[in-house]
């Protein structure tokens, strides 16, 4: 076992391993626990009691936090004509077609989200190999693939997260900063568990929501109850 170091060892003494806390309680305590020299993330560990193996029971969706992801978001948008223009006054960083595609091949990877136009996803259909495996490729389903630029922009910039359930069944996802406090912590967490709830699979039998964790970046993982939040 890899050994801990002295900010680990002292955070882990905060929290009991086998107690489930109730929300509040637990983001009180991830905030605590974060003692790196950075401001950091606050990340979101949710089993689902889902099989991503069958098609009618993947988990797949983005929501806005309320509180945001407090980190800048480079955008890029495949689009032309007006909708290039809309984008840009959106704020999206980089915007353009077939030139893109073609920095992109050559290595270029400076954005971290990515929009397209409906009409633009047969060009950018050729990226697959690259930003598929990134988890960058445009998609429906989360909203990246659409004519309403403009709102996207937006939402990205605004803390947008997308999220999609794993080959374990965990879903991982940020809801924000240590800096942000309790409060907005929970705001955000519950936030993405609402959504979470709302796309839950017709197929999916038996308990829905197994077990959830929130952590740091270099913190210990504080488990909360499941029952407590299903009322939420």
């Amino acid at each position: 076992m890899a050994k801990r170091g002295k900010r680990y060892v002292e955070a882990r003494k905060k929290v009991e391993t086998t107690k489930r806390y109730p929300v509040n309680e637990a983001m009180e305590l991830v905030v605590a626990t974060a003692s790196a020299k950075f401001d950091e993330t606050v990340n979101a560990a949710i089993r689902l009691g889902v099989n991503p193996a069958h098609a009618d029971q993947m988990v797949r969706g983005s929501v806005v936090l309320p509180n945001g992801l407090g980190k800048s978001v480079r955008v890029l948008v495949f689009a032309k004509g007006e909708k290039e223009k809309e984008a840009l006054e959106a704020g999206a960083e980089f915007v353009g077609g077939e030139d893109m595609v073609e920095k992109i091949k050559g290595g270029w990877l400076e954005f971290d989200r990515v929009i397209s136009t409906p009409d633009m996803m047969g060009s950018v259909g050729k990226l697959g190999k690259v930003l598929g495996p990134r988890g960058l490729m445009p998609n429906p389903k989360v909203g990246t693939v659409t004519f309403d630029v403009g709102k996207t922009v937006q939402e990205l910039k605004a803390g947008k997260v997308e999220f999609r359930v794993e080959k374990a069944g965990i879903v991982h996802c940020p809801v924000g900063k240590s800096s942000f406090g309790a409060e907005k912590l929970a705001e955000n967490f519950v936030a993405l568990l609402e959504m979470i709830m709302k796309l839950k699979p017709a197929s999916s039998k038996g308990i829905y929501l197994r077990s959830i964790a929130l952590s740091t970046t270099m913190g210990p993982g504080v488990k909360i109850d499941p029952l407590a939040v299903r009322s939420i």
